[in-house]
């Protein structure tokens, strides 16, 4: 089996070259730090596997997925990750891609996926699916609230007072009681404290 490792980082490289060497399954490993690079490796050697950071500085290493598909339709290809975002995991997601991992995985781990997706079968870190899964879930219980009480929620989101929203929104003191009430009670929370987590939460799914 032959794998490219796709990182602009070289301590991440050589440890990622370190743990594949490894494996007796592993014959060749070529290294890129960006997209050209990359497709340029796929195109002329015969790559089984690639493993791709998912942010090269200022490129996005699912344009190597996409285009490498293009050029070699059965190679599998697995994204490795420092952080949880749910846009990416949707984009990966769309495009099929074979693996998707976080970075804090053992090396274990990483051999274990690398074999896994070589077999034809996909992997995702539990923790993404997890907080995918958690986000989907508030996204849910968000519908369930009129467009008057997201206006509040956002705004509680931000650490204001209920006078402050009142302000805000031009609706009275006793009307942002009511409108906070109803929140907690869809939302299933149980104090005023939880709002700016559960706000942030959505934050991150929609800008992540």
């Amino acid at each position: 089996m032959t794998v490219v490792i796709v990182d602009d980082h070289p301590l991440a490289v050589k440890g990622i070259t370190a743990i594949l060497s490894r494996s007796s399954n592993i014959k060749k490993i070529i290294e890129a730090s960006n997209i050209e690079e990359a497709l340029n490796i796929i195109g002329t050697e015969k790559t089984d596997v690639a493993i791709i950071d998912l942010k090269l500085k200022n490129e996005d290493g699912l344009e190597i997925v996409t285009g490498g598909k293009k050029i070699n339709p059965n190679m599998k290809f697995i994204i490795l990750t420092s952080y949880i975002s749910q846009g990416d995991f949707l984009k990966a997601e769309k495009i099929e891609v074979d693996g998707y991992l976080l970075k804090e995985a053992t090396a274990e781990d990483l051999l274990f996926v690398v074999d896994l997706v070589s077999r034809g079968k996909k992997y995702y870190d539990p923790e993404i699916i997890k907080y995918y899964k958690k986000n989907s879930e508030n996204q849910n219980l968000i519908n369930q609230l009129t467009n008057r009480e997201k206006e509040v929620l956002y705004e509680m989101g931000k650490g204001l007072s209920n006078l402050e929203i009142a302000e805000n929104l031009y609706i009275s003191h006793n009307t942002v009681k009511k409108h906070i009430s109803r929140i907690l009670s869809k939302l299933n929370l149980k104090h005023r404290s939880q709002i700016a987590l559960f706000v942030k939460d959505l934050e991150n799914e929609y800008t992540g």
